[in-house]
């Protein structure tokens, strides 16, 4: 009986990875916009972008999660019954990959901005005199030289996010932690599967680092070059 759940985990563990990789995404964007306002937008603006930081991370994964999946049912369900309109269903892939892209899209928003803030003002000054238009300061020299800084911080965040994934089981996703916690009552055996749960989980952490390795040691490449150019 054991050997009939491994095909099954291991899809359950394809939905898992495809639920970080998103929700990876999805935080990347709004860290790296949410850094932007923080840093040059309008105080209006940072004032939201500081509330939403501050408040999400001020808040316990599991808990943003619940309030987003099922608050989120009930408000749009008690809006849409004032137009007559029957109860809906969020889909469970999606709320998951939305409530952990948001919550980590505040711990990378930190990330970003501190890393924006270590790149030298001397670079920015020369790129300028060169001729380049803000647009292009930003994309050619900024961006580029933020990222040598912060990919120790995208790291540590990505090891974060991929273990707040495996809550996405309590909405009811079908991802490996719930097919473990099925296939362990079914078989007697939950020790079992969920060995093989963490074992999956350490190999993924094991690629991501060599894969943040190998990152970091061509933007600090990338860096130290820009920085000879540039003096």
């Amino acid at each position: 009986m054991v050997s009939e759940y491994l095909p099954l985990l291991a899809q359950g563990a394809g939905l898992s990875l495809c639920v970080m990789l998103l929700a990876l995404v999805l935080a990347v964007v709004l860290g790296l916009i949410n850094a932007v306002i923080k840093l040059f937008g309008p105080p209006w603006l940072r004032w939201l972008s500081i509330g939403y930081t501050t408040l999400v991370r001020g808040i316990p994964e599991l808990v943003i999660m619940l309030l987003l999946f099922f608050g989120g049912e009930m408000l749009v369900n008690g809006l849409l019954s004032v137009f007559g309109i029957g109860p809906v269903r969020f889909n469970t892939f999606i709320s998951g990959v939305l409530a952990i892209g948001f919550v980590f899209g505040a711990y990378y928003t930190e990330t970003f901005r501190g890393a924006f803030q270590t790149v030298e003002h001397g670079q920015l000054e020369a790129a300028v005199a060169y001729g380049m238009r803000p647009g292009q300061v930003f994309r050619r020299v900024m961006l580029p030289q933020m990222l040598s800084f912060a990919i120790p911080g995208i790291n540590n965040n990505w090891l974060g996010l991929m273990k707040a994934s495996a809550l996405v089981s309590i909405l009811g996703l079908e991802d490996m932690v719930w097919l473990a916690e099925q296939a362990g009552r079914a078989t007697q055996k939950p020790f079992l599967f969920y060995f093989l749960v963490a074992v999956i989980y350490m190999v993924i952490t094991a690629l991501s680092g060599w894969l943040f390795n190998r990152l970091a040691r061509r933007y600090a490449l990338y860096s130290s070059t820009a920085r000879e150019v540039s003096s």
